[in-house]
């Protein structure tokens, strides 16, 4: 076997048979697998010359999987998948029949696994640098390649219990195999490859989770028959030590039929102190891929090299492209969970299309598309999956035409200053030339904000006003304007009466020094108002 394939045995240990079930082995486990890809049916008459040696059929039912199978069958050998992954393989004969007659080994994935969290795994242990063993056959947990599965493992066999680690979100990163006696919690976490809403909420109920962040200590979580939840062991993955430490994640530790091991508290706090390298080394040092990718979206160093570009990630050199960025209006965490989902929808759009995630930002990258419209139309569709899918609701910016891979970096820049701006409720997706306005005022008032010698110090003297006579002139300032000068809407709006607004009024005039019936001063004033936040005593 080449040392830079891993064996579809490995792969199955990595997917756990939680997820996937080897159903038809035709050459056996030790088959070397190098690369992968998801499609669905129809994609299999558009692909001409070898196809990728694991192919994860989405969206297929019994007869269309077994006729997916005698129709990549029908190639050369050498141009034929060696494994398919689908959940429309369990006990259909002619699906099974048709595996055998092609030498194409099929596994069965769970029918609630998500293609979106199980495709990304898939991709990174088949593309990884096979972990380095010893002499005995064992991990090298001192090796430069070790990874979080080979980790997993390790700490599994010298616990006697079942590892998952998950980073700081509760997103399953890797794990261990299971046995039958994996819990509830442990089945929907690898399944979902995130711990279930309702665990996680009793989780942090009992306190565990505050534990592990304030401690390096290993907590142990009791068994709750009633929760089917076994005892488990968890401690905290970090970076660094002290005040300027950094939660990368947890390392957990399920108990299984049979007690832990006595030092599996030992082990747990030696593999966390591993798991913490091992994450921060991928966080320092990200591929070759991963860094022109970023290249090309202006976040890693300036300038990108089209042709290096082109040829590495297969993009077309010329035609238009769109760029579009999501931002979550909410919790950021939930969008960066979902960038997996949104990476598996664009490639089905387009599959040359590049997914990143920036800061708590996701951007996708559309080379070369036919309709503005379409793609309008496809990031729309997208929107409402992801609220009605997810619960999540996010706005997206979208720059289109961009003129060339040269000028995604700038085109990025123009779709923050979109999402940048006040959210417009009913625009959950727009450009920059419809937010036009809330995008120019929004920039002009953050000018104003980070300029103190813009800042009008008469405005101070309002908000001392405020302060020594108990009044609240600002916000009678702010709700006038809003009312475009209006009386009765604003005195109706602060529950006044309009003469007790125009006193306040005048009040303001006086203080200030200026005159509301003036629209330069009117102008001054909103804008400062919006940029300078109340004087502090």
């Amino acid at each position: 076997m080449p040392e830079d394939a891993i064996t579809l045995g490995e792969l199955l240990t990595a997917l756990d048979q939680t997820v996937a079930t080897l159903v038809e082995a035709p050459e056996g486990e030790r088959v070397s697998l190098r690369s992968v890809a998801l499609g669905e049916p129809g994609d299999l008459a558009e692909v001409s010359g070898s196809l990728p040696e694991v192919y994860l059929l989405v969206g297929a039912d019994a007869v269309e999987a077994a006729r997916w199978l005698r129709t990549a069958g029908a190639r050369a050998r050498a141009h034929r998948p060696r494994v398919l992954i689908t959940k429309s393989a369990e006990d259909d004969p002619e699906v099974r029949a048709a595996a055998r007659d092609v030498g194409i080994a099929l596994v069965r994935l769970h029918r609630d696994a998500r293609w979106d969290q199980v495709f990304p795994l898939v991709r990174r242990m088949v593309t990884r640098t096979p972990v380095r063993r010893t002499a005995a056959g064992e991990h090298d947990l001192l090796a430069p390649d070790t990874d979080l599965f080979g980790l997993a493992q390790v700490v599994a066999a010298e616990t006697g219990g079942m590892v998952s680690i998950e980073d700081p979100s509760s997103h399953v990163l890797a794990y261990s195999a299971s046995d039958a006696s994996a819990d509830r919690l442990r089945i929907q976490s690898i399944l979902g490859r995130e711990g279930p809403a309702d665990y996680l909420r009793i989780l942090r109920a009992w306190g565990v989770f505050d534990r592990v962040r304030r401690s390096d200590a290993v907590v142990d979580v009791p068994e709750h028959p009633e929760l089917d939840m076994r005892r488990r062991l968890v401690v905290g993955i970090r970076r660094g030590s002290g005040n300027r430490s950094r939660m990368l994640g947890t390392l957990w530790l399920q108990q299984g039929a049979r007690p832990l091991r006595p030092d599996a508290a030992q082990v747990l706090r030696g593999a966390a102190a591993v798991a913490g390298r091992i994450i921060a080394r991928g966080l320092d040092a990200p591929s070759t891929e991963a860094l022109l990718i970023r290249r090309l979206f202006g976040a890693h160093g300036d300038g990108v090299d089209v042709p290096s570009v082109v040829a590495a990630l297969g993009l077309p050199a010329d035609g238009p492209a769109a760029v579009i960025g999501f931002a979550a209006l909410g919790p950021a965490a939930g969008l960066a969970a979902s960038s997996g989902l949104i990476r598996l929808h664009a490639s089905a759009f387009r599959d040359d299309s590049v997914t990143e995630s920036i800061g708590d930002r996701v951007y996708v990258l559309v080379p070369s598309y036919h309709s503005t419209a379409g793609v309008e139309s496809w990031i729309r569709e997208l929107v409402t999956q992801l609220e009605q899918a997810r619960g999540l609701l996010v706005r997206a910016a979208v720059a289109a035409p961009v003129a060339g891979l040269t000028a995604v970096a700038g085109a990025r820049d123009e779709v923050d200053r979109v999402l940048d701006s006040p959210a417009d409720p009913e625009a959950r997706v727009t450009t920059l030339a419809e937010a036009r306005t809330a995008v120019l005022l929004t920039e002009i008032v953050e000018l104003i904000r980070d300029r103190p010698d813009l800042h009008d110090p008469r405005l101070a003297a309002l908000d001392t006003y405020d302060r020594t006579h108990t009044a609240d002139l600002r916000t009678t300032a702010v709700t006038y304007l809003r009312a475009h000068g209006e009386v009765s809407a604003a005195a109706s709006a602060l529950s006044i009466h309009p003469n007790t607004l125009r006193y306040r009024l005048r009040r303001i005039e006086s203080v200030l020094g200026i005159s509301l019936s003036d629209p330069a001063d009117r102008l001054l004033l909103e804008l400062q108002l919006a940029a300078v936040p109340p004087a502090q005593a």
